[in-house]
């Protein structure tokens, strides 16, 4: 186990104390310290700096994008348009292995269900929010709140199929703020590299440096059937980079639990991680199985093998620091000298309590509650997508029926139209590993919960987890997406009538799956986010605008520079090249070259940067996260991080945490020497 050295444990205290300094911090745009990152990297950034790079970010789906040119094409990362790779190809034409080269923009191909958003405003939202739930308790809190954001948003956007309203909870409860997004509904791929190209090294090299991956992809947004207008964007900047140059990364990073107390953090130590890294790695193995079955079952699975080693050695990675005594010994005091400088104020004291010890007596109750809420609400049906469809039109049907203060938030009026977009989306449908997931979850259900359950019983009846996910996956007919439409437009008079065996398995567990969520919400939900919003009153009083949120999952901006690392088991220098990946190549997988870009190998300079660390605070979501330069210019993208760094979910540690970068130089030369992509050359401004 890696031990901190003395200087990191004072980096790291800060901050579990609240306070950030140095590259810490994945900041809001509307509270971004911009003299401190001045300090700090010795530039000159301004708020039009902000503005220019806010309004030139894109989300696309769970991952991060920029916008570089005016007709609205973007980069993003390649395993962040898989999906779309995936929904594109068939077993006779798969662009995973021969990469999408369109030779035009009339041979861009959408993306099916796919969509992007770019935040335009933001608005402080928080007393209505603190109003909504003042003086409730329980699932009385929690409907409150959700039925108060739900009004926000609706006021805010209404009908509008062009932009879309978010109320984000920050600071866990401590402040609200509304996010108005301009949304494009119609997104198109322009271009991936082979897979080869953009996952080179596989499972091996991921969470890794040195790495050697073209993981790049591009796609255009359009309005009206037409390339969308986009007039602010970042310049294209494909120069050798520079060792210790500053640069900012804008994107919209996943969860970060660095506000929990210790309290908290156990609990994920102990219930959370252990059970989801079980039931990932068992599903990673079924899944490998049914690969190997067939090709046709191999080109089926690719994608989501792929994410499940991600989601496995992310995990990894976590319960790695969490189990480091040097590591919570630092958040330790970290909290206990937050907890002295809240005592030693009598009247804060008074005004919050001890919200602390409030969230110690939740523990226990979640920890006995997560098994079922894991396998019944948050993982129901296992990933599988017929299943996904028909929970969402039970549900859909239920909530409708109710005024949308009432309804569960995702089916609140402001909400639904993401609900249809999802549901109506046309996407293959592979019944086959539909059924692999089913019969995990059903099998791995029974397992945790144990056979003599109820809620158990009432899910398998007398057959198997066998037995039974082949008869539902065979018999639905919601692969069709007129029957799913038809379905929604029916609402509940067409549920209720529906005899479609995942409709009927759906409609049945509704009430074991409610009254589990219901539990959790009034037991676990509601006096967290009680106690929360009093610990983020706190930590205002006691270190005031230093503090800054955790990620979840909305825009933020980082900060670091470019550089290697130097700890044991992290030693190199911030670069490789071509050459280093020509050299890297072995001929077998996962270290065999894609066969377009092994075939250019001689057209390549192989000085050319392919990919380059830098010190900035990132963690998953932040995949596609433009890097760019004090001027503006995007030199990069960011594709992953270090597997010391995935601690960065509980605190960041400077002299480990590295972003792992695809730089626009290498992207340069996949586009132009290997791909021939000569049009997106031109359109990116590169001479």
């Amino acid at each position: 186990m890696r031990h901190l050295t003395p200087a990191l444990a004072a980096a790291l205290l800060t901050l579990a104390a609240g306070a950030a300094r140095a590259e810490e911090g994945m900041w809001t745009f509307d509270n971004f310290p911009i003299a401190r990152a001045n300090a700090t990297l010795g530039t000159n950034i301004d708020q039009a700096f902000l503005d220019k790079v806010r309004l030139s970010s894109v989300k696309f789906g769970g991952c991060s994008a920029g916008l570089v040119s005016g007709a609205g094409l973007v980069m993003t990362n390649n395993h962040c348009v898989a999906t779309c790779v995936a929904n594109l190809s068939t077993q006779a034409v798969n662009y995973a292995e021969t990469g999408f080269t369109p030779r035009s923009r009339e041979e861009e191909i959408k993306c099916p269900g796919g969509s992007a958003e770019i935040l335009t405003d933001i608005t402080d939202v928080t007393e209505r929010m603190h109003a909504a739930g003042a003086g409730l308790e329980g699932q009385a809190f929690i409907r409150a709140r959700d039925a108060e954001a739900g009004r926000i948003e609706q006021e805010a956007c209404g009908a509008a199929t062009d932009k879309r309203c978010q109320v984000v909870t920050l600071y866990r409860g401590g402040q609200f703020k509304l996010y108005t997004y301009k949304k494009y509904s119609d997104v198109r791929l322009a271009f991936a590299p082979e897979d080869r190209a953009a996952t080179f090294g596989g499972d091996l090299d991921n969470f890794s440096f040195p790495r050697f991956a073209i993981d790049a992809a591009f796609i255009r947004l359009y309005e009206n059937n037409a390339p969308a207008a986009t007039p602010t964007h970042f310049v294209w900047n494909a120069a050798q980079p520079v060792e210790g140059t500053p640069v900012f990364v804008s994107g919209s990073p996943g969860a970060t639990q660095r506000l929990l107390t210790q309290d908290q953090l156990f609990t994920i130590r102990d219930v959370v991680l252990p059970m989801d890294q079980l039931l990932a790695s068992e599903l990673r193995g079924r899944l490998i199985r049914f690969s190997e079955e067939s090709d046709e079952n191999a080109f089926i699975a690719m994608d989501p093998i792929v994410g499940l080693e991600n989601t496995y050695k992310r995990g990894l990675g976590r319960m790695r620091a969490l189990v480091d005594p040097a590591f919570m010994a630092t958040r330790a005091e970290g909290e206990a000298d937050f907890r002295r400088r809240v005592a030693a104020d009598a009247a804060l004291t008074a005004r919050v309590g001890d919200p602390w010890a409030d969230l110690a007596a939740v523990q226990p109750i979640q920890r006995e509650l997560y098994p079922a809420y894991s396998m019944l609400e948050t993982q129901a049906g296992g990933g599988s997508q017929l299943f996904s469809w028909a929970r969402t039109l039970v549900r859909g049907a239920e909530e409708r029926a109710k005024p949308s203060a009432e309804r569960l938030p995702e089916f609140a009026d402001s909400r639904l139209a993401a609900v249809q977009s999802g549901l109506f989306a046309e996407r293959p449908v592979y019944p086959a590993l539909d059924q692999v997931r089913m019969e995990w979850w059903l099998s791995k259900t029974r397992e945790w919960l144990t056979v003599d359950d109820r809620r158990v019983l009432g899910l398998l009846g007398p057959e198997s987890p066998e037995a039974k996910s082949v008869r539902l996956t065979a018999g639905t007919t919601l692969g069709d997406p007129a029957v799913r439409r038809a379905l929604w437009e029916g609402g509940l008079d067409a549920i209720q009538a529906s005899t479609d065996p995942m409709i009927v398995f759906a409609r049945a567990m509704q009430y074991n799956s409610r009254a589990v969520r219901s539990d959790w919400e009034a037991r676990v939900q509601a006096p967290t986010d009680r106690a929360s919003e009093r610990l983020a009153s706190a930590r205002f009083a006691a270190y005031g605008d230093a503090v800054y949120p955790d990620a979840t999952g909305t825009l933020r901006l980082t900060y670091g520079k470019i550089e290697g690392s130097d700890v044991p088991g992290q030693r190199w220098g911030p670069f490789t090249t071509f050459d280093g990946l020509w050299a890297r190549a072995t001929g077998a997988p996962p270290f065999d070259v894609a066969p377009r870009l092994l075939a250019a190998a001689d057209r390549i300079d192989g000085d050319t940067v392919l990919n380059m660390a830098v010190s900035s605070d990132t963690i998953g979501g932040s995949s596609g996260s433009p890097v760019v330069n004090a001027a503006g210019e995007m030199v990069g993208a960011n594709f992953d991080s270090t597997v010391l760094t995935q601690r960065n979910a509980y605190g960041y540690d400077r002299n480990v945490n590295r972003s792992v970068i695809v730089t626009t130089g290498a992207v340069t030369t996949a586009l132009r020497d290997v791909y021939g992509m000569d049009g997106l050359v031109r359109e990116l401004g590169v001479r």
